[in-house]
């Protein structure tokens, strides 16, 4: 890299408006959609779609509500020719649905594109070409007056065969191919000469497509690019300004987002951004931004990993874990602190019965595109205690207390500092349970039985499996826990004590299994945690007992019966 890029590089010139508009409006609506995926997001692909690949796409933006689908460059190949005339003569095209196709400015490849169109109910017909100084001087080596002459025999040819084929109902579109670095005054010129041609209205439908073809410069001044141009084009109500970002510098989003702002009324992109270089604009995140922000997008992505599933096949690209919405972790927080904040926000949307989506770190409800919540939070190194108490409560109704979240969450950061890995949901079960006595207790309750005197106390009488012995415990106190802790110290000659006891039922019926959670501390202030689950609350809380108690108690060498 050049120590000084400007002696190679130049910024790029923005536009004076001081009295810009944009910045002050907000996104109320959705826009018109244009899916580009199997034409300008086809032509990018290293192996493009072969027609059983480019009907499941087509299938697929049906079922996802796109109304207008730029399907193929017929000109251009005759597979793309192909294409288009199987979807007509096969009728593939819903009556509510307009196709679209792209032609250059040249005689032979529009009366090419009119041929593989013959019998389309709906047809977008989109001419264009390039307009900057870059490429009119460079790669045309055309006068302003040269570039306006070739758009404008174009729209005059299209308007003669559009009037020819009255089966059809037309709609004209003209990209001045590479606005965004296109002097503004000269954008105008050649959209109001070809306007001019086509005379829109509503018997003849016209977009003008405004399309940022290479990134140039910052989200703003393309803003600034679209307003300019809406204020000033002289035919401004008769038709659709649309517009087609790119994605070079990485804002491709913003600037449609931006666009819209100032005035555009469509978008033109792919799914998940696919497209030449840096790609097409993503409208898959457009609309779910717009989603975010309580507007009806007008494109359903109920079943965002279907989606994905079928554009991945069909452009044999795969996804970034990391994009939004749909990227396999963008839901998942392994991060502690952010895994506390989820916990505690869905504890608390549960609590008030929340309608209004307000969740720490999680902009969109993943039940919404069809994802679980099992991904949200993932255990690893990384993660608190809040990850592993979530995963618990999400998937086993558990509710741990503090004390025991904090306990289990030092186990699980010694277990995944080991293997330096991500813990799954099984394996932090099957921790949980081997170490809290809910699976193989060493001392498995089979029975117990208690009785209070007039004098409140209480005899406890259990009988318990260890290994392939039984042994009987014996103990009163003022309840059964305490009954239960005498009988400990009796036994075995160690001193224990309850310090924390929590309990709740496993869901919601009268019939619920109850779980308890008991930590006990010995005399050298040593703590340990038990669990119990039962579909009695008095054998639950013994047995948590008997797995907490089981740190501080001797192996047992004899047994009574």
């Amino acid at each position: 890299m050049l120590t000084q890029p400007a002696t190679k590089y130049r910024p790029f010139p923005v536009i004076d408006l001081p009295d810009r508009q944009w910045p002050s409006r907000q996104l109320t609506q959705a826009p018109r959609w244009l899916s580009t995926d199997l034409r300008d997001g086809n032509q990018a692909l290293a192996t493009p779609m072969d027609s059983t690949r480019k009907l499941e796409f087509w299938q697929l933006l049906l079922r996802c509500g796109f109304k207008e689908i730029e399907v193929a460059f017929p000109a251009a190949s005759q597979t793309d020719f192909d294409f288009v005339r199987l979807l007509i003569e096969q009728k593939h095209i819903p009556d509510d649905v307009a196709i679209q196709v792209l032609t250059q400015a040249r005689s032979d490849l529009i009366d090419r594109t009119f041929d593989a169109l013959r019998g389309a109910p709906n047809a977008i017909i989109h001419l264009y070409n390039a307009t900057a100084p870059l490429f009119r001087e460079r790669v045309f080596r055309q006068s302003k007056a040269e570039i306006i002459e070739l758009a404008c025999a174009g729209a005059r040819q299209i308007r003669a065969r559009c009037e020819a084929q009255k089966d059809t109902a037309w709609t004209f579109e003209y990209s001045p191919e590479t606005f965004c670095f296109t002097e503004p005054e000269f954008a105008l010129e050649i959209c109001e000469a070809v306007a001019a041609i086509w005379q829109p209205g509503p018997a003849r439908p016209m977009i003008i497509n405004l399309p940022a073809t290479v990134e140039v410069n910052t989200p703003n001044v393309y803003a600034d690019q679209i307003e300019v141009f809406c204020r000033h084009f002289s035919q401004r109500s008769q038709l659709s300004i649309s517009v087609h970002p790119h994605n070079d510098r990485g804002t491709g989003i913003a600037c449609a987002e931006l666009a819209l702002l100032a005035g555009a009324d469509r978008v033109e992109g792919c799914l998940f951004g696919n497209g030449e270089r840096t790609g097409n604009v993503d409208i898959v995140t457009l609309a779910l931004n717009l989603y975010t922000q309580g507007i009806a997008p007008q494109l359903d992505f109920s079943d965002i990993q279907q989606v994905l599933e079928v554009v991945t096949r069909c452009n044999q690209l795969p996804v970034h874990p990391r994009h939004p919405y749909a990227g396999e972790l963008v839901f998942t927080a392994f991060s502690g602190s952010h895994q506390d904040a989820i916990r505690k926000g869905f504890a608390a949307r549960a609590e008030r019965e929340e309608a209004i989506w307000q969740m720490p770190y999680l902009p969109l409800d993943p039940l919404d595109i069809g994802c679980s919540y099992e991904a949200v939070i993932r255990v690893n190194s990384q993660s608190g205690k809040g990850g592993a108490a979530w995963l618990l409560e999400q998937n086993h109704g558990l509710q741990l207390p503090r004390g025991l979240q904090q306990d289990f969450s030092r186990l699980v950061q010694q277990q995944t500092d080991q293997h330096g890995q991500e813990m799954t949901h099984h394996a932090l079960w099957q921790l949980f349970c081997q170490h809290y006595g809910l699976t193989q207790p060493v001392r498995c309750l089979l029975e117990a039985e208690s009785h209070s005197d007039d004098k409140g106390e209480t005899r406890l009488r259990a009988r318990l499996q260890q290994g392939a012995q039984q042994l009987m415990l014996e103990g009163k106190g003022n309840g059964l826990l305490s009954a239960a802790v005498a009988a400990l110290r009796q036994r075995y000659d160690v001193i224990i004590t309850i310090e924390d006891y929590h309990e709740h039922t496993l869901g919601k019926r009268s019939d619920s299994r109850s779980v308890t959670y008991i930590s006990c501390i010995n005399a050298r202030g040593e703590r340990a945690w038990g669990v119990g689950i039962d579909n009695d609350v008095a054998r639950a809380s013994l047995q948590a007992l008997l797995n907490a108690a089981h740190a501080f108690l001797p192996q047992e060498s004899s047994s009574l019966a």
